[in-house]
Parts: C-alpha cells; sequence; structure tokens
C-alpha cells in the first residue's frame, strides 16, 4: 500500500530518495505524488512498545512526540534554534525514555530530560521552558533558577 498524498490525498507516489536518518533508527523516504506531482517526505521506524506518561495528577496519556515537539518549538520561539535539532532532540528524548525499559514514565523526568537538553542547546530557551514547567510563583524563584543557571555556566 502506497501513502497518501498530504496534498491531495491520492495514494499513488514513488519513492524518490531513502536513507537512514543520522540517529539510525528509522528510514527518511523522499516521495513524489503520482497525482499532483508535490514532493514529501516520510519516515519509517520500528514499532516499539507503547510508552505511558504518567502526569502530575496521575492521569495517564500515550507518550506523544509532537506534542513534545511542539513545546519545544514554543520555548525556542524567535531563539536561533533549527527545527532539525529540535526535532534531534525528541529522539533523543525518546530514545532516553525506552531505554529505562518501563512502559510508564512520569511526566516530571521528560520535563527534566527536556531542562537538560534546552540548556545546552538555548539559555533563553531554557528560562522559558523551566518557567513553565517549574510554576515560578515568584521573582525570587526566577532569580533563583536563573542564578543556578549562571553557577553551572561558570562551572563549565
Amino acid at each position: 500500500m502506497n501513502m497518501r498524498c498530504p496534498f491531495c490525498g491520492q495514494s499513488d507516489s514513488r519513492v524518490l530518495d531513502s536513507r537512514p536518518t543520522v540517529e539510525g533508527e528509522s528510514i527518511r523516504r523522499r516521495r513524489e505524488c503520482g497525482g499532483c506531482s508535490k514532493r514529501f517526505t516520510t519516515y519509517e521506524k520500528v514499532d516499539g512498545l507503547p510508552l505511558v506518561v504518567v502526569k502530575k495528577d496521575g492521569r495517564r496519556e500515550t507518550f506523544d512526540r509532537q506534542k513534545l515537539l511542539l513545546g519545544l518549538i514554543k520555548s525556542c520561539q524567535k531563539r536561533p534554534v533549527s527545527t532539525e535539532k529540535l526535532d534531534s532532540v525528541v529522539d533523543c528524548i525518546e530514545r532516553d525514555l525506552r531505554n529505562i525499559m518501563e512502559t510508564e514514565v512520569k511526566s516530571q523526568l521528560i520535563g527534566e530530560l527536556v531542562m537538560d537538553h534546552l540548556r545546552k542547546l538555548d539559555e533563553v530557551a531554557y528560562v522559558r521552558f523551566a518557567s513553565v514547567y517549574r510554576e515560578f510563583r515568584d521573582a525570587e524563584s526566577f532569580m533563583e533558577e536563573l542564578k543556578n543557571l549562571l553557577e553551572r555556566k561558570s562551572d563549565n
């Protein structure tokens, strides 16, 4: 069965190019629609066990790469961080979560992993994410986080 074109919905497409992703965990396929001739990219990867996220309030939901990516994009808005880098961060986080070999992970763990990656990637994006994730109650707690960030930076 062929992939449906995201532009016209036709299922007649041909593969122009296939190559493994940088991480080697999926195959990137560049396709061209036989109907509208537009090009699009698909990814093929091994379907692993479902990963369930346990939220702070005890609710459970399936891990959603897209939701994580959108959160990272929001944190990096108007920052010099490419979507490819953010997609790579999501890949790393998902790989780390799956390497734990648990089917359920706490949302706090995901938040900490995101903060670790953002701290290295872009300090402004890190502070943005931390301010939402840590739910700072006042300016003092926000300043404390900034102080910790600066101390870690001077230690490196």
